[in-house]
């Protein structure tokens, strides 16, 4: 029974050190400011640390990590922060690689929250009971992502954080792993320092449920009949205002080439007075006429009036391709007042690459004109990507098809639409972190784990 109880109680201490995530064979950095050390999961695999007083930007010094000429090698530049649970902090950092292919997955700042035994905390953020494990979670690390590098080659890394309530230390790890033999990391301007909480960022997004079948069979007709729901949706304060797929065509019986059009053109100036008279964004879906090609496009609007942007719909059905539609090839997305907006329509969500891509390019809500869609695959591009999917349909509700409705980070609808001509509004926090018993802030790990994309040849 003692032997047992041994055996339990040491695998639960290196179970417990796993789940902390600390990286083992700690070493004093030669050089190194007060408190830095160095660290790696196994001796054999420590990889080359520097420490270089003036070599960043400003002549600041750098923590520098190399690969040393050889493969599969992992550490970091380790630093504990003394805190006060339930205040916010912001972690600030300079990134700069060499030989590195794939930079988001070697190179990374990770923080680990503890108390004073280096024990992991309890998690103070809310998570979805209907999925993972009941009771409190762990508080697991947070990731910050970085910006896009400049063009002297570093990125920053940064994010704001509020620290678990039972917290107080954060573990700062610069972490290098996964590289090319010749491959090497510097870091700089590291920051880590108690800031104010951030503002929330409270957006309305709304969406219209509605077949836009004129008695006139004409585009402008159409756009026309649009126009007092998206009054409803500017009364009910709505920021954004998704509307259906190739709205020009539907019902009218012309093909897509006698309702494509300029973007900008007549529809789009249609949709910017409205937008401009009622202070809101407006994605609608049209075909666009460029040259003597055809796309199925979703168009973004301003509160300006003027085309902020535009989407052409890069996975074609038969019908759309064997009527001369043109498939898209690039995924935009566009900085609003709110927030960062990407857009895919219909068929698109039927793939994971679209609605991926969009969030790797820093969407935050995609708008999805869909003439009709599987629910759950329109559910799994929200979820697996924790984004706000916002979708307008020709289908009836009561249908086993895509809705008009609003998809969270669970891939929940949080609302939708159960009636034709009505128009549905969201309200959701874009600053709020969605967290995952065992996984914490997914979306900050997605760029963290995900592969590679695979090039076809």
């Amino acid at each position: 029974m003692k032997a047992l109880q041994f055996r339990t109680m040491i695998l639960g201490i290196v179970v417990f050190g796993s789940a902390a995530g600390q990286l083992f064979a700690s070493q004093p950095a030669i050089n190194a400011p007060h408190g830095w050390t160095t660290t790696a999961p196994r001796e054999e695999i420590r990889p080359k640390f520097d420490y270089v007083a003036k070599d960043g930007p400003e002549g600041r010094p750098s923590f520098i990590i190399r690969m040393g000429n050889r493969e599969g090698l992992q550490g970091a530049w380790t630093k504990t922060y003394s805190i006060k649970g339930g205040k916010h902090y912001r972690f600030h950092a300079l990134r700069r690689t060499t030989n590195v292919p794939v930079a988001r997955r070697s190179a990374l700042a990770k923080i680990t929250w503890q108390d004073d035994k280096g024990r992991l905390v309890p998690n103070d953020n809310p998570t979805n009971p209907k999925y993972g494990r009941s009771g409190v979670s762990t508080a697991r690390p947070d990731y910050p992502l970085e910006q896009p590098a400049g063009a002297d080659g570093w990125a920053e890394v940064l994010d704001t954080y509020k620290a678990p309530k039972k917290a107080t230390k954060a573990v700062i790890e610069l972490i290098f792993r996964w590289a090319p033999p010749t491959g090497e990391v510097r870091w700089n301007d590291v920051k880590f320092e108690a800031v104010d909480p951030p503002p929330k960022r409270i957006v309305r997004l709304a969406s219209v449920h509605f077949k836009p079948n004129s008695k006139e069979k004409t585009p402008e007709a159409n756009c026309r009949l649009y126009e007092p729901f998206i009054k409803q949706a500017a009364a009910k304060k709505a920021d954004l205002v998704v509307l259906g797929e190739t709205i020009t065509v539907y019902g009218t019986g012309k093909s897509y080439a006698e309702c494509a059009e300029t973007i900008p053109g007549p529809s789009t100036k249609y949709f910017g007075r409205l937008a401009k008279q009622h202070n809101l964004y407006i994605v609608v879906g049209l075909l666009e006429k460029a040259d003597h090609l055809i796309y199925n496009v979703a168009v973004l609007i301003g509160p300006d009036g003027n085309v902020a942007g535009k989407y052409r719909k890069t996975c074609l059905p038969r019908g759309e391709a064997d009527g001369g539609v043109t498939p898209g090839n690039e995924y935009p997305v566009f900085e609003t007042r709110f927030g960062k907006v990407g857009m895919m329509v219909c068929y698109d969500a039927f793939f994971p690459e679209v609605a991926r891509q969009l969030t790797i390019n820093g969407a935050e809500v995609i708008a999805h004109p869909v003439w009709g869609c599987n629910p759950a695959l329109a559910a799994a591009r929200a979820c697996e990507n924790h984004v706000y999917l916002v979708s307008s349909t020709y289908t009836d509700h009561n249908q086993n098809w895509i809705k008009t409705a609003v998809f969270n980070h669970e891939g929940e609808m949080i609302q939708q639409a159960k009636e034709w001509g009505e128009v549905i509004v969201a309200e959701v926090d874009l600053n709020q972190r969605n967290h995952w018993h065992g996984l914490g802030d997914f979306k900050a790990r997605i760029n963290r784990a995900r592969p590679e994309w695979v090039v076809e040849k």
